[in-house]
């Protein structure tokens, strides 16, 4: 359960934008998208090691 601290002055906008930004980091929608279809775990190697290499090639080229 996600609990949001409201200051007594602060508007419901902020408050909404604090909920959203702590729904966001606990990760729940990225765990439901995930779940919503099966991907064999030699398909997530892959994209891993795909992301890895991208991840390198950026750096190596900023410096």
């Amino acid at each position: 359960m996600i609990i949001v601290n409201v200051k007594e002055n602060e508007s419901l906008e902020k408050a909404l934008k604090k909920f959203k930004k702590k729904f966001e980091k606990t990760g729940v929608l990225k765990e439901l998208r995930e779940r919503q279809a099966f991907t064999k775990p030699s398909i997530k190697k892959r994209h891993q090691l795909i992301r890895a290499s991208y991840k390198q090639r950026m750096q190596s080229t900023e410096e």
